[in-house]
């Protein structure tokens, strides 16, 4: 049996029960629910930083996790907003088996954001942020050794915090189990993805699971990881394009796999073109398979507050339709950007990808404005605002392969276009130099806190 090498704990499938009292007992973090919302806690700090700037980002889990570690150098008073309908990789085995929201691109933010200090923070890192193989039987193996605690990736881990994560990670396990009609593939997949399932399916909140893995891997508690939408259902992507077709699941529009759960190649030459450009992405139930069952999930209250509230507005570099656009589409989010004075900063791809070919930077600045209007949604609930309200600065990285055609720009009413320093990655191209990117966020922000000031 599949189970048989877990050893009597789980031989067989065990209902909820109450997790050991040490999980509430993790040094140096108080395990306390807020009652508002698990985001909550980067209030209650005890050594706050007023004098740095508060930035939410619009952001997936990958183009914006190069420059995090820098931007910590800004500031830490950071709200990162991620969508929850990635359905790629071993997330995807994720959601088949136990449903609920996809926590992948979650997840990888919250580890570039984790405490790297100390020598046991690095190995809870590590530890979370490990990958099984990619041939299914030796990821079994090799998953059954983490459970049990036997995995060289505990060492460094103090008893604590390794009873806290096993416990989780023996949960998601006995949740597995508990589904006789699923077999599980842990090919490829991520200890980290399965201590956030574990939790989710725990504590049946999405929020929760977030606050945990915050203060397991210590983020800062100014640092906030926000899903857009707080679910703890599962959330298919949709697309329509612009010769009618629709396209269902994340993975399918942006970089379809055909299946696979190995790595996922980003890069334009392993993907076939679209056969025609997106004109909007929508959520659909999750057996949908076309626009008759478009679905109107409510945008994170969180969300919509740190949007009142933060000094910059940041629409990150990465996947505009898949990564940024899930995020802009939800009612409430274009309302609060377009009522704000402060900068609204777009960080524009240096590269083209299967979602934008043929773009231009004013192509990418139309297509958010559309998201955030709603345009092509529901006739009832479209805005019309012009696109300099939810974007009046454009950081452009240097040489990059995106035309900026700053006639069509300033015609949008975006004049303020700065060209920032970039390197060349060997995988995906021209992308920004972290340093110059988060040198020139900082001076667009000093110039707005000395004009509020």
């Amino acid at each position: 049996m599949a189970d048989s090498c877990l050893g009597p704990f789980f031989c067989k499938p065990l209902g909820p029960s109450p997790l050991p009292l040490f999980l509430f007992q993790i040094p140096k973090l108080p395990f306390h629910f807020p009652s508002k919302s698990m985001a909550a806690h980067c209030h209650c700090s005890s050594n706050p930083r007023p004098s740095q700037p508060s930035l939410l980002v619009f952001s997936g889990g990958t183009a914006f996790n190069g420059v995090v570690e820098e931007l910590k150098k800004l500031t830490v008073r950071v709200a990162h907003v991620l969508p929850v309908s990635d359905d790629g990789g071993s997330t995807a085995e994720i959601v088949r088996v136990l449903g609920g929201p996809a926590v992948g691109d979650i997840r990888s933010r919250c580890l570039r954001l984790a405490d790297e200090s100390t020598s046991e923070a690095l190995s809870v890192r590590r530890l979370l942020g490990h990958r099984l193989p990619i041939n299914p039987q030796q990821a079994k193996s090799e998953w059954y050794e983490v459970v049990e605690g036997a995995h060289s990736l505990w060492e460094g881990v103090s008893k604590p915090y390794r009873e806290t994560i096993r416990s989780f990670l023996a949960y998601f396990q006995n949740e597995i189990i508990r589904r006789h009609n699923e077999s599980f593939c842990f090919s490829n997949g991520s200890i980290g993805n399965f201590f956030f399932a574990g939790a989710r399916v725990f504590f049946q909140s999405l929020d929760a699971a977030i606050f945990l893995f915050s203060r397991v891997s210590d983020i800062p508690p100014e640092s906030l990881v926000l899903p857009v939408i707080s679910t703890n259902d599962r959330l298919t992507l949709g697309c329509e394009l612009w010769d009618g077709t629709i396209i269902r699941g994340q993975n399918e529009i942006s970089h379809p796999t055909n299946g696979s759960v190995g790595p996922v190649d980003k890069g334009r030459s392993s993907v076939p073109a679209l056969p025609s450009r997106i004109k909007r992405v929508f959520y659909m139930s999750s057996e949908g398979r076309n626009s008759l069952h478009e679905v109107f999930p409510t945008a994170n209250a969180a969300v919509l507050d740190q949007l009142s509230n933060v000094d910059c507005i940041v629409y990150a570099m990465g996947s505009l339709f898949t990564s940024l656009c899930p995020s802009l589409v939800l009612l409430g989010i274009g309302e609060i950007i377009s009522s704000r004075s402060c900068p609204k900063v777009l960080l524009l791809n240096g590269t083209h990808d299967r979602e934008t070919s043929s773009f231009s930077a004013s192509s990418f600045v139309t297509a958010i404005t559309d998201a955030l209007n709603r345009t092509y949604g529901d006739s009832h609930n479209c805005l019309k605002n012009f696109p300099s309200l939810y974007i009046n600065t454009l950081l452009v990285p240097r040489d990059g392969e995106i035309p900026i055609d700053y006639q069509i720009l300033s015609s949008q009413g975006i004049v303020d276009v700065v060209v920032v320093d970039s390197i060349r990655d060997p995988k995906v191209g021209i992308i920004f130099d972290p340093e110059s990117l988060i040198n020139a966020l900082g001076n667009v922000v000093s110039r707005y806190m000395r004009t509020k000031d």
